[in-house]
């Protein structure tokens, strides 16, 4: 999900080709306007100062959970309302990258660089388990999705997955990453990642150089898939698929691409982008009704503790 230790490059190139934080309840939305589906709800709405958010996730029910760099906590948004409040607090040391909810109430939290994997209580917040994903150095566990019978994490800095079963029970699968995957030194590589149309592989964004690889959860072989539209998606951060559709949010490039996937999941064609002068730096994308959920994590801006950020919401 973080791509925040490179550079930026320039929207043409798209287009071709820890501060602690305070983690008070905020007040309500800052800005409403209507959709036809949702015609009071509002489509910005405030996170704690300093909170460092960069996932989010949202289940059945109208409720944004996000996660933060800062010190681990999970953030719950009304999105009726727009107005929130801690849900589990966090520990010094430790960060939410990326974050799942499953149906039955647990959220899947990314560990970043300690390697790790937490199951957080979406009801009252209480941490139920902690799993050590690795132990290699250097490591960054960064995004997470649920399919079958596993919760699956990618780890930037290395080329494996890894799958831990739902419900907290049972052995952690490692999953290494064959085929057309060239793991590159030094940068974040495996990044986003969701589910195929059949759930029995996944497809996965390289953040650098900007490519799309379907992987099979059988034997790990990725397969690149042929982008038509475009060169690549640099910057690809977190992923959100429904049907055939797949979101891309190019979080440097403040900008959303979507591509249409052919049937044996081998080529993407590039159908559109959202584009959005609320959007700063914005890092994954949830869905609820016909809209876009995500979060600004502002990488580009001071990470203090005063520093403000919010969740934004377009129409899919």
């Amino acid at each position: 999900m973080t791509t925040g230790h490179h550079p930026s490059p320039s929207r043409r190139a798209l287009l071709v080709g820890t501060a602690a934080a305070a983690l008070t309840a905020t007040a309500g939305p800052a800005q409403a306007t209507p959709t036809p589906d949702r015609p009071t709800w509002p489509t910005e709405f405030p996170l704690p100062d300093g909170f460092l958010p960069e996932g989010i996730t949202i289940g059945a029910r109208p409720y944004a959970y996000m996660g933060s760099r800062a010190n681990g906590a999970v953030y719950r948004t009304d999105l009726r309302t727009g107005r929130g409040e801690t849900l589990h607090e966090g520990a010094p040391g430790t960060a939410t990258i990326g974050l799942k909810l499953d149906a039955d109430g647990l959220l899947y939290l990314t560990g970043g660089a300690e390697g790790t994997a937490r199951l957080v209580d979406a009801r009252t917040g209480t941490l139920r388990k902690t799993f050590q994903l690795t132990t290699t150095t250097p490591c960054f566990i960064n995004d997470v999705i649920l399919t079958g019978d596993r919760a699956w994490f990618t780890d930037s800095r290395n080329p494996v997955l890894y799958g831990v079963p739902r419900g907290g029970k049972g052995q952690i699968r490692a999953l290494p990453l064959t085929g057309d995957w060239d793991q590159l030194p030094d940068i974040i590589n495996a990044n986003g990642l969701v589910a195929t149309p059949d759930g029995r592989g996944l497809i996965v964004v390289k953040s650098t150089p900007g490519t799309l690889y379907h992987v099979s959860l059988r034997t790990g072989e990725a397969r690149q898939l042929t982008l038509h539209g475009a060169d690549s998606v640099l910057n690809g951060d977190g992923l959100l698929r429904l049907g055939r559709t797949l979101y891309v949010v190019q979080n440097r490039l403040n900008l959303i691409s979507v591509w249409h996937l052919n049937r044996t999941l081998t080529t993407a064609t590039l159908h559109h982008t959202i584009t959005d002068p609320r959007f700063d730096v914005p890092t994954t994308a949830a869905h609820h009704g016909n809209r876009l959920y995500l979060v600004n994590a502002r990488f580009t801006s001071p990470q203090t503790p005063e520093t403000t950020f919010t969740g934004v919401a377009v129409p899919l």
